[in-house]
């Protein structure tokens, strides 16, 4: 016969789960829009624990929609089929050859990637690009900027049919022109304008930091478009915390209940922020 004493941290694990239930039902039949990026995708252990998070928020009732940038990726193919590549303020210009190269590992290398370490894990993915089932149309972002596509339709109906499939969508940053043309979307961009039409009630920005700092360098936990405006306006956001702030807020007018700028190299971070009572990185809703 086995015997067991209680032990500390299984009790604490215990209590967690507990103290989860209201948030776990609060999110029941919830869509979640999460643009993964940076650190999040860098390793196998970090992928790994991404995917099972993921796996686990549908598993409990979520409806998680995943939208992946890829630059580094992108970059590392540029470089070694010696594919010169040029910015304009910090957004890169596509041509058709890289446009080539950005279709290969956004919809190829990247998106299976994510797509097999979500099914390893007990989830049935479906790779995509903006360009399947007509999902995003573009218009040119910038004369300037090539084949770089704003979103101007979001057809979501494929996405629904997933949801009722228990499938998670795993969508790459492409988009289809009116003249049949591939766009280069930016992530952030895409999975803001896929969140607005979904009326999710969360998008998620997994980024490097770990939220939005006021002028002393604290993280701010809550934020309301007015105050983000401000911020911006007193050069508090700056660099690159700004595209995101603004997707932010062209999400919540869009429709998207809060939107989170939280570090996803954190371990958990997306269960932290749903399930848990102190959340992770900056919330910004309208009151």
């Amino acid at each position: 016969m086995k015997t067991r004493d209680m032990n500390r941290d299984w009790i604490a694990t215990a209590r967690t789960l507990s103290e989860a239930l209201p948030y776990l039902q609060r999110y029941t039949d919830a869509i979640v829009v999460i643009k993964l990026g940076g650190h999040a995708m860098g390793s196998d252990e970090a992928m790994d624990t991404f995917a099972r998070d993921v796996v686990l928020m549908q598993q409990v009732g979520v409806n998680p929609v995943i939208v992946h940038g890829g630059g580094p990726m992108i970059n590392q193919m540029l470089d070694k089929l010696d594919i010169k590549s040029e910015f304009v303020n910090g957004k890169r210009i596509t041509d058709e050859a890289t446009m080539e190269v950005v279709e290969m590992v956004l919809s190829g290398r990247v998106n299976k990637r994510i797509v097999q370490a979500i099914n390893a894990q007990g989830g049935k993915a479906v790779g995509l690009s903006g360009k399947d089932a007509g999902m995003i149309t573009c218009d040119p972002a910038s004369p300037d900027l090539g084949l770089v596509g704003d979103p101007t339709e979001i057809n979501i109906d494929f996405l629904h049919t997933l949801f009722n499939d228990d499938a998670i969508p795993v969508i790459a940053p492409l988009g289809a022109g009116r003249n049949g043309e591939t766009y280069n979307i930016n992530g952030d961009t895409a999975a803001g304008a896929i969140a607005a039409a979904l009326k999710a009630d969360r998008l998620l920005l997994l980024t490097d930091i770990d939220g939005v700092r006021d002028a002393e360098g604290h993280v701010v936990t809550e934020l309301t478009p007015g105050q983000i405006r401000q911020m911006t306006a007193d050069g508090v956001i700056a660099g690159g915390m700004i595209p995101k702030t603004e997707t932010a807020l062209a999400a919540i007018a869009g429709g998207v209940r809060a939107v989170v700028i939280l570090d996803g190299r954190a371990p958990n971070a997306t269960l932290l922020e749903l399930f848990t009572e102190h959340g992770a990185g900056s919330l910004i809703r309208a009151r």
